[in-house]
């Protein structure tokens, strides 16, 4: 893995995390319609897509883009993973199934032919 790739994997997670956010916000309750979409959850986690889609663009210039691609799907396992450790929610087995066929997909697309 290069940096360039490691890059993506990065900004994979802050895109999970961007989303966490959102989420965080849309739980809370707001005093108006405004304040629903302008506040600092939001704000920051539009930001942080912002930086994101640079960093993508950065990296994108030196990793194939079915490389991105399959970084990417990571998004999913990472939203688990911080709904699971920071909103305390409960996932179904079928949550957790899914997300093994993507890391197995993962796993499975970047193993390179033998011979």
């Amino acid at each position: 893995m290069n940096k360039y790739m490691l890059l993506l994997f990065i900004a994979t997670f802050f895109t999970a995390f961007s989303q966490l956010l959102l989420k965080i916000s849309a739980n809370e309750k707001h005093e108006n319609t405004l304040r629903e979409y302008l506040n600092v959850k939001v704000i920051t986690a539009y930001f942080i897509f912002a930086v994101v889609l640079l960093m993508n663009t950065y990296a994108f210039t030196r990793v194939d883009m079915k490389y991105g691609a399959v970084i990417d799907a990571f998004t999913y396992v990472f939203v688990l993973i911080l709904s699971r450790l920071v909103l305390k929610e409960k996932f179904s087995k079928w949550k957790l199934f899914g997300n093994a066929v993507i890391v197995a997909g993962v796993i499975v697309y970047t193993l390179q032919p033998f011979g």
